[in-house]
Formats: C-alpha cells, sequence, structure tokens
C-alpha cells in the first residue's frame, strides 16, 4: 500500500474555488479507483496550503487510476475548472509508505 499526499499552495482569495475542486474529486478519486483519505483546506494558520490524500495497492495502481481519471467526466470537468479558475499555484506529489502504526506498531510489506 502506498499513499499519496498532495500538497497545493492555493490562492487565499479562492479557497472557495479549492473546496469546490476537492468536493468533485471526492466523487471522482473514489470511483477511479483510488481509496480517498480527504482534502483538507486551509483553516488556521497558513491561508496558501491544502492537502489531498489517499491510498493505492502500488505505483502500477496509480497509473491505472490516473488513466481512468484523465477519462472520467468528472475528472476532466474538475481539470478544466482549476485551469479556467487559476486558484493552483503548485501542487507537488509525494507517495509514501507506512513506516508506523499508532503506538509504535511495524507494517511490515
Amino acid at each position: 500500500m502506498i499513499t499519496c499526499f498532495i500538497r497545493y499552495h492555493i490562492d487565499p482569495t479562492k479557497k472557495d474555488q479549492f473546496t469546490q475542486y476537492a468536493k468533485n474529486w471526492g466523487e471522482a478519486i473514489p470511483r477511479c479507483g483510488a481509496d480517498l483519505v480527504g482534502y483538507f483546506a486551509p483553516h488556521e494558520g497558513s491561508t496558501t496550503l491544502a492537502y489531498g490524500v489517499y491510498h493505492l495497492e502500488s505505483l502500477a495502481a496509480y497509473e491505472e487510476y490516473k488513466s481512468k481519471l484523465a477519462d472520467d467526466p468528472l475528472g476532466k470537468e474538475n481539470y478544466e475548472f482549476a485551469q479556467k479558475e487559476k486558484f493552483l499555484l503548485r501542487e507537488d506529489r509525494t507517495f509514501l509508505k507506512l513506516a508506523s502504526a499508532p503506538h509504535g506498531e511495524l507494517i511490515l510489506s
């Protein structure tokens, strides 16, 4: 299992647009094969950082998921929405594997 963490730098004056974008992914991402943990918008502290987090079985599963998402009607619409509204200033993806669960339980792969 891998987890994708997406760090977004957003325009702080367009938080509502980011929230709509996140809600759309909340529908499209699970439909296309990823286990969505959630999208997180600024609340306290930084007004420009937001996150998306989801799990996949492997990087191969990620490639299949990306293909499905690119063909998904809501996925396409959401990409276009972000391009049009320009609320995403930067987007970084990091893929991590769980090294330890709560209380120090080691997860063996």
